[in-house]
């Protein structure tokens, strides 16, 4: 029996307007797997979860870095993914050498796909697609977050922002991980990078870091699906997730803007909606690395 917080991977897919992401993990409380789409969310508690470097096994679905194949009631398939594009460094920064409530990990910001879900007799198409890869780990999601993933612009990018409280070291703050892929490059921007936290809320986020401004507006096609959360180890907690919230993304750099780029189809989850405190740039936790 797992007995050590909770952990989870993210493994979504995206082709399109058409999303279904899987969630194996495990918690104090036992494994799962949860599913979420555009037409809803399922919860499935599964006999164990076993981690063997890369593979994941829960239950009869196995998910690695190669592709996950899906046995569950009502739902079937297999998906093969292509070359996994990691960031060049863990997002948390110099956070992964303490104890943190939440720890989180990018393992692909986007790769292609090639394979189909069957979800009640309806095959869900994925060949061509795009596909995203995250872990979390820890005791407890932060008690206020905003949570933001979209890779399905009309040209190449994959875009990762996370605003949350953050517990540290007996005292808080509101912390900001963000990692985008664009153009062949990469931008990260967060609190050791000194990032300014302009507004964040459930409809506009407003970062600014050096020379970079990144501005997302977001209209959410409703309240979300359901998807059990941790709390304290175990995963009694309720939040909610939408995989088709409408975002346009701006970019400047020095001035000049670098992206301007919309999609309909934006997963997103906002806990607290209320609008988190803006802050201006950590200087005691930049780090360049």
């Amino acid at each position: 029996m797992w007995n050590k917080g909770f952990e989870g991977w993210y493994f979504k897919h995206q082709k399109v307007g058409d999303t279904v992401a899987f969630i194996p993990g495990r918690a104090e409380n036992g494994a799962f797997i949860q599913m979420i789409s555009a037409g809803g969310s399922r919860q499935f508690d599964v006999p164990e979860l076993s981690v063997t470097g890369s593979v994941i096994r829960a239950g009869n679905c196995l998910f690695s870095w190669r592709g996950c194949k899906i046995d569950l009631p009502g739902v079937s398939g297999q998906i093969f993914y292509g070359p996994l594009t990691p960031l060049r460094s863990d997002i948390m920064g110099p956070f992964r050498f303490f104890p943190m409530e939440c720890r989180h990990g990018v393992i692909s910001m986007a790769h292609s796909l090639v394979g189909s879900i069957t979800i009640d007799g309806n095959v869900h198409d994925f060949d061509g697609g795009a596909g995203y890869i995250e872990k979390d780990s820890g005791t407890s999601f932060p008690s206020s977050y905003l949570w933001l993933q979209c890779n399905d612009f009309p040209a190449p990018c994959s875009i990762m922002v996370s605003v949350a409280h953050i517990p540290f070291c007996g005292r808080s703050f509101t912390g900001c991980i963000c990692a985008i892929i664009a153009g062949g490059r990469e931008y990260r921007l967060a609190t050791y990078k000194g990032v300014r936290i302009h507004a964040a809320n459930s409809r506009h986020i407003c970062l600014s870091q050096g020379t970079l401004l990144l501005e997302i507006d977001a209209s959410p096609s409703g309240s979300g699906h359901s998807l059990r959360a941790p709390v304290q180890g175990h995963m009694s907690g309720t939040i909610r997730e939408s995989v088709d919230t409408a975002i346009h993304v701006r970019m400047w750099e020095r001035g000049r803007l670098i992206l301007d780029l919309r999609s309909c189809h934006a997963a997103c989850e906002s806990v607290m909606p209320e609008e988190l405190p803006s802050v201006s740039a950590a200087e005691p936790f930049q780090d360049e690395r």
